[in-house]
């Protein structure tokens, strides 16, 4: 049978693709019907329009603990949070929700820097630290040949007077580790060290600190501002 000629079956199923109840072949098959019907584009827009809205009163849900797992084990990076003791005054389900959009936009950014950058061919890893809102504020990349690591401040609000921007390596496990206190604005280079792209280390973070940093040797005493993974580029 025809869907094109079944109205009613037709709008059946461009509400279920929007509530995203239509799944696996009947799914592909009815995105491979929108590309050829714009009949059927407009019944799908309209469902958009009736229901989207309807998203903005709708309270938010955390994902069930296996969701997360499932994530983490088609990425790979594992469940390698439970080592942070600093982070305990954070929110887990915001942190791992923007990591796994930073892992994404990192490799975004690198694939374009594989592309743009032909005068720098020996960054090997890159990072985007985002905000809590995903926003990058910085981009920070490690030439392993030259032992050089670079930090370009792009978005980061500005800092008040009498403090600082500290950057920091999170281990798996055990105490953050301090990598530099950083300048205010524009780009910073910096001697690359196994403290920060050593095979224990899970994240790189900035926090906000009292002018030349941190007065605690174990880590970081103010707000953690941004955050992000490394990416291997080559």
């Amino acid at each position: 049978m025809n869907i094109r000629d079944n109205p009613a079956l037709c709008d059946k199923l461009a509400a279920e693709y929007v509530l995203g109840t239509l799944k696996g072949g009947a799914r592909r098959r009815f995105e491979t019907l929108l590309r050829d019907d714009a009949a059927l584009r407009r019944v799908r827009d309209e469902w958009q329009a009736r229901l989207m809205p309807m998203a903005e009163f709708a309270p938010s849900q955390a994902p069930r603990a296996q969701v997360w797992r499932a994530l983490e084990r088609r990425l790979g990076i594992g469940r390698r949070h439970a080592g942070w003791q600093f982070w305990r005054s954070e929110s887990l389900l915001l942190w791992r929700t923007l990591g796994l959009g930073s892992l994404a936009l990192t490799l975004l950014l690198a694939l374009m820097l594989r592309s743009t950058l032909v005068d720098t061919p020996h960054i090997d890893h890159l990072a985007a630290l985002t905000d809590e809102q995903a926003r990058t504020a910085l981009v920070i990349t490690a030439d392993s040949a030259a032992r050089r690591l670079e930090v370009r401040l792009l978005d980061a609000a500005p800092v008040a007077a009498g403090r600082s921007l500290q950057l920091w390596a999170v281990p798996k496990q055990g105490n953050p580790r301090s990598l530099a206190v950083l300048a205010g604005r524009g780009a910073q280079t910096l001697a690359l060290t196994r403290d920060a792209l050593g095979d224990d280390v899970a994240m790189l973070a900035v926090s906000l600190e009292p002018l030349g940093g941190s007065p605690k040797p174990d880590g970081p005493s103010g707000p953690i501002l941004y955050k992000g993974s490394w990416a291997r580029v080559q």
